[in-house]
């Protein structure tokens, strides 16, 4: 079957990795302004308060390489079935938690399917929609990632203040319902291009001890573990690069990254979530702590960068079909870059409606940059390496994500240390604040050249 034309299977392909897409980012973002409220009610200090999203976000960047050759081999549908599946029952349990740390594990599981769900939702959108009209159906995509973000704030906020940080995990049990219902009764076939190769058990296994020991020593940082896991790190991905050099199936197919566009773009999407998925964590504190203003109120702020992201994503997707996506991304990081700068200068006078603007701007840039991005990262490869180019790019996101709530973890460590946010601290944590947009706005200005490198197309 010719996937590009049949019109209704592009449309419940779109329908369901769209859904999916909304869901991820929204439990990110409501649960990063439920925070305070949960770690009021477990009684947990700053630093594990982070590990609540940094859980979720170690899981999905480990396990989203394997799952992305897995479903290669096995099926794309059946991994993005399966994927929702455990993100559905997970979320569940993260609801019924006890304590803080069996929150920490659900996340984590939740985690994993979410992974399942990343890298074969956008691969099965590649795969189904033709090249001329790829870079609209990405910028959908990309709009329902950044709706997620915008009413996960709103939602979260006045679902965590009427009826409980809690309901926030059952609130996406309807759409995955839904999304589970279409792709089983709606979407026929499967996708499995790599159909009886094997599975690469050892480079697997090789490459997530390397991100573990990489992600879990940066945000132990800086104590002395910390330190020694990244070396252990460097070792393992070492033993990793060897393995995959070497295997007829590798897990991950190393040699993508001679194609100059591929690895340039992704190098730009890791530098660009690392500096900005952070933001609402910080804000969320900023205004709670600092201002006193309650969830719902601060959910409304925090909404205005991702509505701006969503409307702004499809015209970038569509405009990067006829123009250089490379440059429309360069324009929207180095954008990114100057509203990161603009919120380095946050203390307890700064007005809400100066934030707002930051925000505005923050969304703009990052619009401009993402779906672009993303379709300059999938259309250099070929259609056999649509899983793994897929992986990847939920890889850098995730792998950015995670390192953005480290940096956020060590400079709360070097500052505030382990102990409750509270009025004593409050100087502390503005100071923390600053340090991290800074570090975040510079960042995005280098990602600036990455974006914009001169590349060819493999």
């Amino acid at each position: 079957m010719n996937e590009y034309n049949d019109r209704s299977l592009r449309l419940y392909v779109l329908i369901a990795a769209t859904l999916s897409s909304f869901l991820t980012p929204f439990m990110g973002s409501s649960i990063n302004v439920a925070l305070p409220v949960i770690a009021l009610q477990f009684k947990i200090d700053a630093i594990l308060q982070t590990w609540i999203p940094t859980a979720f976000l170690l899981a999905a960047a480990i396990f989203a390489v394997p799952f992305g050759r897995l479903s290669e081999i096995y099926g794309m549908k059946r991994v993005f079935v399966y994927g929702n599946i455990i993100f559905t029952v997970s979320a569940i349990l993260s609801a019924f938690s006890p304590s803080a740390m069996a929150l920490i594990v659900f996340r984590a599981i939740q985690g994993v399917g979410s992974a399942m769900i990343f890298v074969t939702g956008l691969a099965i959108l590649t795969r189904v929609f033709p090249p001329y009209e790829r870079g609209k159906a990405i910028g959908i995509n990309t709009a329902a990632v950044y709706i997620g973000l915008s009413m996960g704030p709103v939602l979260g906020g006045f679902l965590t203040r009427f009826l409980g940080w809690q309901s926030i995990f059952l609130a996406t049990v309807p759409l995955t319902v839904i999304v589970l219902a279409v792709s089983l009764l709606r979407i026929d076939g499967e996708w499995a291009d790599a159909a009886g190769e094997t599975f690469d058990i050892p480079g697997s296994i090789s490459y997530c001890i390397f991100l573990f020991l990489l992600m879990y020593g940066f945000s132990a940082l800086p104590d002395t573990m910390g330190a020694l896991m990244i070396l252990l790190s460097i070792g393992a991905f070492a033993v990793f690069l060897r393995m995959e050099l070497s295997s007829t199936s590798p897990v991950f197919n190393v040699r993508l990254f001679r194609n100059l566009r591929f690895s340039f773009s992704s190098l730009a999407a890791l530098i660009n979530y690392s500096a900005t998925f952070a933001v609402s964590l910080l804000l969320s504190y900023h205004l709670q702590y600092i201002k006193g203003l309650d969830p719902g109120s601060s959910g409304l702020i925090l909404v205005t960068q991702p509505i701006v992201m969503a409307l702004v994503a499809p015209v970038a997707g569509r405009a990067s079909d006829r123009f250089n996506p490379q440059t429309l991304a360069g324009i929207g990081m180095a954008v990114t870059s100057l509203a990161l700068l603009s919120l380095s200068i946050l203390d307890r006078t700064t007005p809400v409606p100066m934030i707002i603007v930051s925000l505005f701007v923050l969304g703009l840039g990052f619009g401009f940059f993402s779906s672009p991005n993303t379709n300059a990262i999938m259309g250099s490869v070929e259609r056999k390496d649509y899983g793994i180019a897929s992986a990847t790019v939920s890889s850098m996101r995730l792998i950015g994500q995670a390192f953005s709530i480290g940096i956020v973890t060590l400079i709360f460590a070097f500052l505030i240390g382990r102990v409750p946010i509270s009025p004593a601290n409050y100087d502390l944590l503005i100071e923390s604040t600053r340090i991290c947009f800074l570090i975040f706005g510079v960042l995005c200005f280098v990602g600036v050249f990455a974006a914009t490198a001169r590349r060819n197309d493999g």
